[in-house]
């Protein structure tokens, strides 16, 4: 039996609240610093200072900034005993807070004079300067980088605390590619990513791929439209719940939203620019919402032209960054060549007309 799409469609307000109903963020898991990019950090381990005292940040001279008060080449100042050489990384001797340059410092015999200045904390990185006592490895709800397993690898951490959500992908024969460039977005926000491929495109075989065990969240990849051999909704009728299929979203009309049991799963079109707008606007909500993320940044620029839209539908509006304003590059209808161009998004209510030329507009970055 060919699917088919009810008399009205879901408003995608409607749609994304009975998805997110009832879903809590995941608990945090311990993960190893090489699968740490990306995933939502969860604010642990708090780490010790670093360094843990005083070390010279250049190679030189170790010395008392008071000592050399009125140093100079015309001037030197005779010390009584000779000073320590360090080198970078070297723990500072104590009664030292300042490290000068090799030609600073004059030897002859047993003899030293310095011929300059030099102030205090020069050329020596404090205690605690580069890891504060108790801070935490990325700020909690925000995507770890690389700044930050940085500093785990100077503390000799080898594990850090994220919240990485397990998504499942099952890929209905037609749409690889599109489940490919899906399960590489999922990756890189730091999901937990498995894909699974269905034996076939009728509704057997999608409803056997459909299991929701050990993971967080179901995408199917096509097969949510109707087409003769579109058979993805019906599949997940027979295994769970259809909450709503067919959104007032442009692109992206075909999806649906349900759940097998307590597990919420979206079908996505399996069409690539449909799919990636049912992520921008379903499936990265959801995200947020199981890793705790933090609200997203937000570009502001003006409108460099107007955009127009249909009242009644959410449509989504892919922009570019030219002179420092953003440029509409496609809205509702995508082709892949604005996609490849688009370096933002921007969600249009379906009470919204569309947006003057001029306009600020707060819009979404592109996932990378």
């Amino acid at each position: 039996m060919t699917q088919r799409l009810p008399p009205s469609l879901t408003p995608l307000d409607t749609a994304l609240a009975a998805l997110l109903r009832g879903v809590d963020p995941v608990a945090p898991v311990k993960v190893p610093l090489a699968e740490a990019i990306g995933c939502i950090a969860a604010g642990d381990p708090l780490l010790a200072a670093h360094p843990s005292r005083d070390i010279a940040a250049v190679d030189g001279w170790a010395l008392s900034a008071n000592d050399l008060v009125g140093a100079s080449a015309y001037s030197p100042v005779p010390l009584t005993t000779a000073p320590a050489w360090v080198e970078a990384g070297d723990a500072m001797p104590a009664g030292c807070d300042c490290v000068l340059d090799a030609d600073a410092v004059e030897m002859s015999g047993p003899l030293a004079q310095v011929l300059a200045e030099g102030a205090p904390g020069q050329g020596v990185r404090r205690a605690g300067s580069d890891i504060a006592a108790r801070m935490a490895v990325g700020a909690a709800g925000h995507p770890v980088g690389a700044a930050d397993l940085l500093l785990a690898r100077v503390a000799g951490v080898e594990k850090l605390a994220v919240r990485r959500p397990r998504l499942r992908i099952v890929n209905v024969p037609g749409g690889t590619v599109t489940a490919q460039m899906i399960a590489g977005i999922a990756h890189t926000a730091g999901l937990d990513v498995e894909t699974r491929q269905a034996r076939a495109r009728d509704e057997a075989s999608i409803a056997d791929a459909l299991d929701a065990s050990s993971c967080d969240v179901v995408l199917t990849i096509g097969g949510s439209g109707v087409g003769r051999q579109d058979a993805a909704i019906a599949a997940l009728a027979r295994r769970g719940e259809v909450m709503a299929h067919g959104l007032a979203l442009q692109p992206g009309r075909t999806a649906a939203v349900g759940r097998l049991g307590r597990v919420p799963v979206i079908a996505l079109p399996g069409s690539p620019d449909h799919a990636l707008a049912v992520w921008l606007a379903l499936v990265l909500p959801l995200v947020e919402r199981l890793s705790a993320h933090r609200p997203r940044r937000k570009v502001s620029l003006p409108l460099a032209r107007k955009i127009a839209s249909s009242v009644g539908l959410t449509e989504i509006a892919l922009l570019a960054e030219e002179h420092r304003a953003w440029m509409p590059l496609a809205v509702g209808e995508w082709p892949l060549q604005a996609v490849a161009r688009a370096d933002a998004w921007l969600l249009i209510s379906a009470s919204d007309e569309g947006f003057a030329a001029g306009t600020p507009i707060d819009a979404d970055l592109m996932p990378a």
